[in-house]
């Protein structure tokens, strides 16, 4: 963090320097660039570690709504030409780019309000990801000369992601496209543009035609828990034979098709398999939960019902409490890395080895007796 006016003033010299060498013209370097502002906000949200980790059911119940679901339904039909154009163009089924755009921005109804150029030039004077927002900061500078967009318009979140499907300056370069004709590539003002925008994404992104994004699955009961994570991912035939059915208790279909089982809210919640295309809607965000909420929330807008399964109520972690999980996990010689008070991949795979070695049900979810097994309050 600048130290102090000066310090950012003397980076915004360095950034001036650096757009001249990226072919910036002097109009944008002059105007545009010279008048960012450093905003002290900006550093503290980047800073800011949340104390709790969100649980399942506090997450997904706050994106999964009636209204999504039905403001989702409304656009669907209201967009329903772009969206089969778009569907024919890039093979994305018009309910999952609802739920994008429902997830992202309410539709179109908040697509953030602090200025990106601010944001950005901010982010990049402060060292912790300085290489990262410094190119963030000349694309959205870059952006803003092709397409002669004002200032004042370039809005969006703290970290400088725009428009109606929230783009990173990055993805906005690469992947916008124009979809109304007009010759921009207008997120913030265009539907038709951030919606093709958001088909031409996730085509770039791998989207497998005519393939769901997986779906909720009922587990048997005694259920080899072994077979949780990406490195367990079995075919649709396998997982059959190991007793899942459809959530409703039918039986799975059994095309060629590979898939990873989830338990978000462990045993006690819903299970979920996703395909190729659940890992596509992580490469837009590297959230499972935000690629169940996307996946479930485009099923309901289609027409689909509500979880078999609900989410169970469960008190949200402190990170403390998960960082001394971990440090108790190292010590006995389950290595789930660095303790960071985050349960990521290792720390589930750490965490079902212990809980297996001591005779708990191992599902890789750190619920009360696990705690009290470790001997952590």
């Amino acid at each position: 963090m600048p130290a102090s006016a000066d310090d950012f003033a003397t980076c915004v010299v360095n950034l001036q320097q650096k757009a001249q060498r990226e072919g910036l013209s002097k109009e944008t370097i002059d105007n545009a660039l010279a008048n960012v502002n450093y905003v002290s906000r900006v550093i503290e949200l980047d800073k800011k570690q949340p104390e709790f980790s969100q649980t399942f059911d506090n997450y997904f119940s706050k994106r999964v709504t009636d209204w999504r679901v039905s403001q989702g339904r409304k656009m669907l039909r209201e967009h329903k030409v772009l969206l089969a154009k778009l569907q024919e163009t890039y093979g994305i089924p018009p309910q999952y780019l609802m739920a994008f755009w429902g997830l992202e921005t309410n539709f179109g109804a908040y697509k953030g309000k602090m200025p990106v150029l601010d944001s950005l030039a901010t982010l990049a004077c402060d060292p912790r990801r300085s290489q990262y927002f410094t190119g963030e900061l000349m694309k959205a500078l870059k952006l803003k000369e092709k397409y002669d967009f004002d200032v004042s318009t370039m809005v969006g979140s703290w970290a400088g992601a725009m428009g109606h499907t929230q783009f990173m300056p990055s993805a906005y370069t690469h992947y916008a496209v124009d979809g109304d004709g007009d010759g921009k590539a207008d997120l913030w003002n265009s539907t038709a543009d951030a919606l093709s925008s958001a088909a031409n994404f996730l085509n770039q992104l791998g989207w497998q035609r005519n393939e769901r994004w997986g779906r909720e699955v009922r587990l048997p009961a005694n259920f080899n828990y072994d077979y949780l994570g990406k490195s367990k991912a079995q075919g649709l035939t396998e997982w059959k034979q190991l007793g899942l059915t459809q959530s409703n208790g039918a039986a799975l279909s059994t095309p060629d098709m590979t898939a990873t089982l989830y338990l978000p809210a462990g045993h006690t919640g819903p299970a979920f398999l996703g395909y190729k295309n659940f890992d596509v809607i992580m490469r837009w965000n590297r959230s499972e939960f935000y690629a169940i909420a996307v996946g479930h929330l485009a099923d309901r807008i289609n027409g689909g019902v509500a979880l078999a399964i609900a989410p169970p109520k469960q008190d949200n972690l402190s990170r403390a409490r998960v960082k001394a999980l971990q440090a108790k996990l190292n010590d006995k010689g389950f290595d789930v890395g660095k303790p960071d008070g985050v349960m990521g991949k290792n720390s589930k795979t750490g965490l079902r080895a212990y809980q297996q070695s001591v005779g708990l049900l191992a599902d890789g979810f750190p619920d009360e007796a696990t705690f009290k097994a470790i001997e952590i309050n």
